[in-house]
């Protein structure tokens, strides 16, 4: 009788998983992102003895981006790239993009050009296969808590940039940040860029509040918007500048933002009641550039 019962239970398990993950949003949540570092162990566990045969080298950076490209239509993720011409460049130059969650490396990869590679936290190189996988891939690591050891990084990475033609992507703010503005940033991909005296390309994630929070639990399918600013030069400036070329571009990054979560929250108005108005940061800034507008109504009408 004591097998029958814990077979009817073993058997009524995954029916109640079933049930739990379709109607239980904090449940749903650890299940999707239990699944996404899951496969993200599997795929650098499964990656890593093809990379070691190359060796360390940036060339590696197409494996990892090609094992984490098919999580955006698991999850159903749309994303959506405005401004992608401007990295058609050849020269080397420093990405710095606002960093929300463990989600930005699927708009990462959407837009990594080739021979680029982040800069990462020294701890994730102590993360067993994947911290194998991301050093293999040549991405490099800084010790965010001794600032010499930071300078010296910084300082010989911008010497490589120049000789193999690479290119960095930074997440300035140093940390993650769901709020609706952006953290201040921290100044050594600004050093960089002007050590190494190459362009810095802005971009900016649009915020997931409407299908992903951690603070929620909730984690849906939805739609999220890439914009890639123009170049910032940092030709003929020097260490001196690097406080004010910080904050030139992290204003124009927090415009871009404040501009998307504007436009989101409007979109999301006019579908479900036109005399609804977004409030507080939302609100952001009435106009944008012409650039912008065009390609939304572009797309729109594409949709229609």
């Amino acid at each position: 009788m004591e097998v029958v019962l814990l077979h009817g239970l073993l058997l009524l398990l995954p029916l109640a998983g079933l049930l739990l993950y379709r109607y239980n949003a904090t449940f749903h949540y650890f299940c999707k992102v239990a699944f996404f570092n899951c496969w993200i162990v599997a795929m650098a566990t499964l990656l890593s003895p093809f990379a070691a045969l190359r060796g360390r080298s940036v060339e590696n950076m197409k494996l990892l981006r090609a094992a984490i490209l098919p999580l955006k239509r698991f999850y159903g993720i749309k994303m959506q790239v405005w401004g992608s011409e401007h990295l058609n460049i050849k020269e080397p130059y420093v990405i710095v993009c606002n960093h929300q969650a463990s989600l930005d490396l699927l708009g990462m990869v959407e837009v990594i050009p080739d021979r680029c590679v982040p800069i990462a936290k020294k701890e994730l190189m102590y993360m067993g296969t994947v911290g194998w996988a991301c050093w293999l891939s040549g991405i490099i690591f800084i010790d965010r808590h001794k600032r010499e050891d930071a300078i010296d990084v910084i300082s010989q990475t911008a010497r490589t940039m120049r000789r193999e033609n690479l290119r960095v992507l930074i997440f300035p703010e140093g940390t993650r940040n769901q709020d609706k503005s952006m953290l201040p940033f921290k100044r050594g991909a600004f050093h960089l860029a002007v050590q190494a005296q190459v362009p810095i390309f802005p971009i900016v994630i649009s915020p997931y509040w409407h299908f992903f929070s951690s603070k929620e639990k909730k984690f849906n399918s939805g739609m999220c918007t890439i914009r890639i600013l123009p170049k910032v030069e940092t030709q003929g400036l020097s260490p001196k500048d690097v406080p004010k070329l910080t904050e030139t571009v992290r204003q124009a990054m927090v415009d871009a933002l404040a501009e998307m979560s504007a436009n989101h929250c409007g979109n999301q108005d006019a579908e479900k009641a036109p005399l609804l108005r977004c409030t507080g940061a939302d609100a952001g800034r009435g106009t944008g550039s012409s650039q912008y507008v065009s390609t939304r109504s572009a797309n729109r009408s594409r949709n229609l």
